[in-house]
């Protein structure tokens, strides 16, 4: 299945409305990188694609060049069922992302069975020099430890990550925010006694705030944790 088949398949379901719409939202993306496919449309897509097989040539064909090739990419990575396979897969094609949003669109049911490797896995991608990898590493944390195997040790590698990427500092602040909704009396130490960055700490209030699992008791108090 090669690229140029993909590509066909992927200007079919343009909309041009929402190409325009959505570039504003990815400021890292030049517009004319983004062909304009809604995501219920490319998930199917990519599972279409997926039962027909012969995806490795088009994934080995990195980097991609469209904004929604990466994020096929990502979709098919989801459908591999095999954990180091998976991991594989996603250590080739993490480096090469460069936004938000196919970070975050990918979540591989896999990777949620193997709870238990997941983590030594996720400490590796937060050692990583790629924006998109420390991205999506906690990403991973966020999803998958913050309820029946919550322990504080997560929150300590959260908060302990040293960056100056805004796209990095705002998972975090993202992090902090869920895991105050789901933890709070575990959570709520990290905010007193301020263990984030300025930055971090007053985003991850801004959106715990703006949370309807947080209580308007909570709230105020959080709100009144704010730091200049």
């Amino acid at each position: 299945m090669t690229t140029e088949f993909i590509r066909e398949q992927l200007f079919a379901l343009q909309d041009t409305e929402y190409r325009n719409f959505h570039a504003k939202l990815m400021p890292t993306v030049a517009p004319d990188l983004i062909i304009g496919v809604r995501t219920p449309e490319l998930r199917k897509l990519s599972k279409k694609l997926w039962k027909m097989g012969e995806t490795d040539a088009f994934m080995a064909e990195l980097p991609h060049h469209y904004y929604e090739e990466n994020n096929l990419h990502g979709f098919f990575i989801e459908q591999i069922k095999d954990y180091d396979a998976c991991i594989d897969a996603l250590n080739v094609f993490l480096p090469h992302v460069d936004n938000w949003a196919t970070c975050d669109m990918m979540s591989p049911k896999v990777l949620g069975k193997n709870k238990d490797r997941l983590l030594a896995q996720i400490r590796i991608w937060l050692d990583s020099e790629h924006t998109y990898m420390v991205r999506f590493a906690i990403g991973m944390l966020m999803r998958h430890s913050l309820d029946e195997d919550f322990e504080e040790i997560y929150l300590d590698m959260v908060a302990d990550i040293e960056s100056e990427e805004y796209y990095i500092n705002m998972m975090r602040a993202w992090y902090f925010a869920t895991a105050l909704a789901k933890q709070y009396a575990a959570v709520l130490p990290y905010i007193e006694n301020c263990r984030l960055d300025i930055w971090t700490h007053n985003k991850a209030i801004q959106k715990a705030v703006e949370s309807y699992r947080i209580t308007p008791e909570q709230k105020n108090y959080l709100k009144s944790l704010k730091r200049k």
